[in-house]
């Protein structure tokens, strides 16, 4: 048994613990993080001097530690490599490495990085200045991280920035240039100074922060994710954007399962995205451009509809966060469509239009009813299927303010007249504005039908909470092989865009020719 300490950590002292990463009984390895600590200038994660089995922690979150606080009693199972504490008590001082002088020209400086401890080869993750950008004795200039501990880089004179001799991604260690400064105080500026000697047998220090750095903030307006090295580094591999993640630790912390956590809402359809125009993405995607369009000739700017900008976001949230697939096929509707034509004399002297959507509203019911799960919602963990049992299909409405989906309640009890009826009300009252909240709340499927514009075929988006939508093009003769010659047949083209986390490719291909069989087959709208 051997209690592991904090070994040294440089001028840190009283840093608080923000992160305990074991508990007793979890089968550490050497150089794994133990707890987090975070200080006013760096965040620095601890590792295990050597591998073994936590037997008990001495530490817990927000407890206050230095240098030979204990940490944890480590059964080593005899592997010897956890160095016994006495041995953590340091040397005599070494002298101090030569320090990283800027290097001057006239006016102009190039600051290198400065000594940074034991760290090498260090990826530059944020480049925080541009050339042109005026900088404060002390301002962030980059970012560096390695896969313990994060560090931001300070200016060592005011200035104005002439070059940049650095990227994101760039490996750099004590010495690389970073930028050329422009300052008048270049005759006078101070490197910043080193960290103090490391004991050579103490576990390797993972805060070797420069002494002069400024800290990584906690959140506030317009600053970085409060997040450990290793969480950031989770986030990368993983292409997660941290100032989407809601923190649980202290302070807000984001700690590895809210990065999870994230991850599977992204996965389900539950977390947040980005409202419509461009804003921050839930992924590190490319930012949205910032275009001059008036350089490349006229334009005029039009403010989107009211509907437009209520739509937008709800409408980008579903696509994002649904998998949607696509099935598409044809219905031959000939018989039908002579069919309706045939009763529209009838329905006219009733004061209505008997239209196709109606006959596509009832076919839809009787496939929702032998394929129930289209008639269905995830609830809000995504683990369960919410069957209904009731058939309220939404109809997209084309108004001069933008589409709008009314709900025909309870289909499955209506005729196809009383449908046609009511599909003529509620487009009026659509195209004239008066739909209420009620009229389009409770949908269960919806269909989108472009057949009186045009097209062949389209990707409907899916109207979250419902699993499934059917688009429906503009109907075309075609000659169709009947086993004996061609004949001209109206083959009217569907789009069935489905949601893949409820619904599998095979069955919406089922579910699909089943509805194709009822448009061609009036009688089974019947049964």
């Amino acid at each position: 048994m051997n209690q592991v300490v904090v070994p040294d950590i440089g001028d840190f002292k009283e840093v608080e613990v923000i992160e305990v990463l074991v508990k007793p009984g979890d089968a550490v390895s050497k150089e794994q993080s133990l707890i987090t600590l975070e200080s006013d200038k760096a965040t620095m994660e601890i590792p295990s001097p050597g591998s073994g089995v936590v037997k008990e922690l001495k530490i817990k979150v927000g407890d206050k530690v230095s240098k030979g606080s204990p940490i944890l009693v480590l059964d080593e199972k005899g592997n010897g490599e956890t160095a016994p504490e006495e041995k953590l008590k340091p040397p005599p001082a070494k002298a101090e490495a030569p320090k990283s002088q800027p290097q001057q020209a006239g006016s102009a400086m190039t600051v290198p990085v400065p000594d940074i401890g034991d760290f090498k080869d260090v990826e530059v993750i944020e480049v925080l200045v541009k050339p042109g950008d005026a900088v404060t004795k002390e301002q962030s200039l980059i970012t560096l991280e390695s896969d313990k501990a994060t560090m931001e880089i300070p200016s060592p004179a005011a200035g104005v920035v002439k070059e940049l001799k650095i990227k994101v991604g760039d490996r750099v260690s004590k010495g690389a240039p970073i930028l050329v400064l422009d300052s008048k105080d270049a005759a006078t500026a101070k490197p910043t100074a080193p960290p103090v000697a490391k004991p050579q047998q103490a576990p390797k220090p993972v805060a070797a922060a420069p002494a002069a750095a400024p800290r990584e903030e906690a959140p506030s307006s317009g600053a970085k994710p409060h997040a450990s090295p290793s969480v950031r580094k989770f986030a990368r591999e993983l292409g997660v954007d941290l100032s989407r993640v809601q923190g649980s630790g202290p302070k807000g912390r984001i700690l590895h399962t809210d990065v999870q956590a994230f991850v599977k809402g992204i996965v389900q359809g539950k977390a947040p995205v980005a409202p419509q125009g461009g804003g921050a993405l839930p992924f590190n995607l490319p930012a949205w451009p910032e275009i001059d369009f008036a350089k490349f000739g006229p334009v005029e700017t039009k403010a989107l509809s009211r509907i437009q900008k209520l739509s937008g976001p709800y409408l980008h949230r579903n696509w994002i966060s649904i998998p949607h697939v696509t099935q598409f096929d044809e219905a031959d509707i000939t018989d039908l469509e002579a069919f309706r034509k045939a009763q529209t004399v009838e329905t006219e002297k009733k004061g209505f239009k008997l239209t196709m959507l109606a006959f596509m509203i009832k076919a839809c019911v009787t496939a929702l009813r032998q394929y129930p799960q289209f008639n269905s919602s995830l609830d809000k963990s995504g683990e369960n299927l919410i069957v209904k049992k009731y058939y309220n299909v939404g109809v997209a409405v084309d108004t001069p303010g933008g589409l709008v989906v009314p709900v025909v309640r309870d289909a499955d009890r209506k005729g196809v007249f009383d449908i046609a009826q009511e599909l003529g009300d509620i487009s009026k009252k659509a195209r004239d504005g008066k739909l209420a909240p009620a009229d389009m709340q409770g949908g269960t499927f919806s269909i989108s039908s472009l057949g009186g514009i045009g097209g062949t075929a389209f990707t409907p988006i899916i109207n979250a909470p419902e699993v499934a939508i059917l688009g429906v093009s503009r109907s075309a003769l075609r000659p169709v092989w009947d086993g004996k010659t061609f004949a001209p047949r109206l083959m009217l083209p569907l789009s069935l865009s489905y949601d893949h986390r409820v619904i599998d490719g095979a069955t919406a291909a089922r579910f699909s020719a089943f509805l194709v069989s009822v448009l061609s087959d009036i009688r089974k709208l019947i049964l």
